[in-house]
């Protein structure tokens, strides 16, 4: 993202974190090499990060599958901040004059003021046993993922890291979790599986992922690559 177009969309987040008010985190990612950071950000509390922060798990799922080939935009998707609240998250692709991503503008909404009005409400004008009854579908339904999209048909969560390690350890873990083998005891063919989904989840377009997964595994680097070529190849 060049200076101008980075400065444009650094004021462009703070009119609208204070324009649409605290409820409303406002990020904003470059995606240059370098830096694969956020470099600007409103209402910070909401997901706990800051500036430097890295990109979510989503973003980097939505980078590795090129959705910014087909759509400029992913809208209301289920995020999940650090204290659990449920986000309803949004990501505006900011391309290039080659149509390449350049950075990432993302909206996180987080409604959980308003849901504490309502239950209260409902416990006012309601007794205790129907209120349960009346939100309890519409709250499964939404820690569900039920709501899509025409443009988003696969459901996405998000998750909010801190650091990088961290992002890169969740992301390891989610494609890890049903294996019951020790990972230092997998063979090749169950290694290259795991290296697929994290190709897709988009684990090796963060610095350092190389190193990582071949420290999980206990093989060398040069292994990774040599994986990571047969997959693309």
């Amino acid at each position: 993202m060049t200076s101008d177009m980075l400065q444009q969309y650094t004021v462009i987040v703070q009119f609208l974190g204070k324009t649409l008010g605290p409820d409303y985190e406002i990020v904003l990612h470059d995606l240059h090499p370098d830096h694969n950071e956020i470099v600007a950000i409103a209402n910070s509390h909401i997901s706990g990060r800051g500036l430097g922060s890295p990109l979510t798990n989503a973003s980097l799922k939505m980078l590795a599958g090129k959705a910014y080939e087909t759509d400029d935009y992913l809208c209301n998707y289920k995020g999940i901040a650090e204290n659990g609240h449920l986000l309803r998250s949004s990501t505006m692709f900011i391309k290039d004059a080659q149509g390449k991503p350049a950075g990432l503008l993302c909206i996180n909404f987080d409604d959980s003021r308003y849901e504490d009005l309502h239950q209260n409400l409902l416990s006012i004008i309601h007794p205790e046993e129907f209120a349960k009854a009346v939100t309890a579908p519409a709250v499964e339904g939404a820690l569900a993922g039920e709501a899509k999209t025409p443009t988003q048909p696969e459901p996405i969560t998000e998750n909010f890291s801190m650091d990088i390690p961290s992002l890169m350890q969740k992301i390891f873990a989610d494609a890890t979790v049903s294996i019951t083998t020790p990972i230092d005891r997998l063979n090749q063919q169950e290694k290259k599986e795991i290296i697929e989904k994290l190709h897709k989840q988009g684990l090796f377009q963060l610095k350092g992922a190389i190193s990582f997964v071949a420290k999980q595994f206990c093989c060398s680097s040069a292994t990774i690559y040599r994986y990571l070529s047969e997959l693309t190849s």
